[in-house]
């Protein structure tokens, strides 16, 4: 196998089978090439699980994993990965946002070199500033938490050499972060700039509160500079409050009248309280994922494949017979 297409899938009956075209009519271009489409349903609310059954029926070359019930991006991303068989792995998105037709431009570029080549979207169709200003959040973290170098753009569209993706599988804890296992595989990551296409029909299915986990995730996922942070916090905050107390000490010596009310004190200590509530929340936040992990909280669970179903459907046919 030469080339495996990892997608996601999520309420995308109606932008899958365009998505699939795509593929097809990209490899197409270059005949000599084996390629696999591994099409991951992440409990989708429509009839995705039905469609991709029907793809896979009428080609070898799809197959399905559904979900058990939903557990996000990068778990479906896992998913595929594991079941994957190619020399190069490439993943794109269920709703023709992602150009997946450039498929030999990142392939070439993959030649040159690099081990991981990602998309870089010079422009981008996310309207909502809630996405927009989760971007700018994610980019932050990749680069100050995790080591992103500034001039690298890293996007869940990519091409990976197989050698990446068996590394990256290799992670078997809750919430993998694909980003900084990327990142934590290999720094030969190249780009190619494209312009990101309207989506076709639906909206995004991250809401506010998936960006939120999202967002968490990476500030905890593969760095202890949230700690050192609440602790740099910590030692600030004391010393700011004992130079205060200092000063009003002071005060109190050279002007014996004057007046120190309980609302400074109150202030204090609401500033105190609150750092040490903040700290205690990210401390709390690597206790649990430890937690998590000893109580081997599942990336995801698979319901049924394609196979199993066709499998399934041959045996039922012939006990009919």
């Amino acid at each position: 196998m030469d080339i495996s297409f990892v997608i996601p899938c999520y309420c995308s009956e109606k932008n899958l089978e365009s998505v699939i075209n795509e593929i097809h009519a990209a490899m197409a271009q270059r005949e000599e090439f084996e390629y696999e489409i591994i099409l991951v349903n992440d409990n989708s609310k429509d009839n995705t699980e039905g469609l991709i059954r029907r793809l896979a029926e009428k080609d070898r070359r799809i197959s399905g994993i559904n979900f058990s019930k939903n557990f996000g991006q990068p778990g479906a991303l896992m998913a595929g990965f594991r079941a994957a068989k190619g020399n190069y792995i490439m993943t794109s998105d269920d709703d023709g946002q992602t150009p997946v037709g450039k498929v030999w431009d990142f392939y070439e570029k993959i030649q040159k070199g690099y081990d991981i080549v990602c998309a870089k979207y010079t422009e981008t169709t996310q309207k909502s500033m809630i996405r927009r200003f989760g971007t700018k959040v994610n980019e932050f973290m990749l680069y100050h938490m995790i080591g992103k170098p500034k001039d690298v753009g890293l996007a869940s569209f990519f091409m990976a050499k197989r050698f990446v993706i068996k590394e990256i599988i290799r992670y078997e804890n809750p919430y993998p972060y694909i980003a900084g296992l990327l990142l934590r595989t290999s720094n030969r990551i190249g780009n190619i700039e494209m312009q990101q296409r309207s989506r076709r029909t639906g909206h995004s299915g991250y809401t506010f509160r998936k960006l939120l986990g999202l967002w968490i995730n990476g500030f905890t996922a593969f760095s202890l500079k949230p700690l050192r942070i609440g602790s740099a916090l910590g030692f600030i905050s004391a010393f700011l409050g004992f130079l205060l107390l200092v000063c009003i000490l002071l005060k109190k010596l050279f002007i014996p009248t004057i007046q120190v009310g309980y609302t400074s004190q109150i202030g204090i200590e609401l500033l105190m309280g609150g750092l040490i509530l903040c700290v205690l929340g990210i401390i709390g936040e690597y206790i649990g994922r430890i937690y998590m992990c000893i109580n081997n909280e599942p990336q995801y669970i698979i319901k049924s494949t394609t196979e199993e179903c066709n499998e399934y459907r041959r045996d039922y046919d012939e006990e009919k017979r």
